[in-house]
């Protein structure tokens, strides 16, 4: 990818993206192939051992709500969920930055993954139905969405909302994997290119 210098001189660290990205052994890509379809089926019958890969964003969710606390309560329920994809989001951005095919796939695929229970708890906005965690006063407890499509004067939108966000979190891991598959090839070849071009 050639950027235009004039971005280029501004933020540096863009200059990274004119590199090649680096090459992806066969039976990494078989392996990683493997993983995100297991993962996917399983997702797909709603349960399974590599679900429990959710369990790690819950202390990330909750840390949104304290880091965000100092800028009143509407930016502190939103923090939560705004951490939880940002944290992979940033990831990802670091290793498309360094050229890595299998980490930026990856911390893409956990991003999009993660609009799954996000949207099971947005579904939940009205009926209230699902158990709550807190950080504190646990006689406290607000439900996140419940809050939030109140504010915004949505909440009866709750699970038209819910399914979209399903939706796109379903393309997007499936995207993610599409871009593995191609990714992965192309920068085999490129390498396959340049050993035959030295010798």
């Amino acid at each position: 990818m050639d950027l235009p210098d004039a971005i280029t001189d501004r933020l540096p660290f863009l200059d990274a993206l004119e590199n090649d990205w680096q090459p992806v052994a066969r039976w990494a890509l078989v392996a990683w192939l493997i993983f995100y379809l297991l993962f996917l089926y399983q997702a797909l019958r709603g349960h399974g051992p590599l679900l429990m890969i959710d369990l790690v964003f819950i202390p990330i969710h909750e840390g949104g709500h304290l880091l965000f606390r100092w800028f009143g309560q509407w930016l502190s329920i939103a923090g939560g969920t705004f951490l939880q994809l940002f944290a992979p989001f940033a990831l990802a951005v670091y290793f498309a930055l360094q050229r890595h095919v299998t980490g930026t796939a990856f911390c893409a695929f956990f991003f999009f993954e993660q609009f799954r229970p996000i949207a099971a708890y947005m579904a939940d906005a009205r009926a209230q139905a699902l158990p709550l965690l807190t950080v504190g006063d646990g006689s406290y407890v607000i439900h996140d969405w419940n809050y939030l499509f109140g504010s915004l004067g949505v909440l009866n939108h709750d699970t038209q909302i819910a399914a979209t966000v399903r939706a796109l979190g379903w393309l997007g891991m499936c995207a993610t994997v599409a871009w593995l598959i191609y990714r992965a090839r192309a920068a085999s070849n490129s390498s396959s290119r340049s050993s035959q071009t030295r010798n």
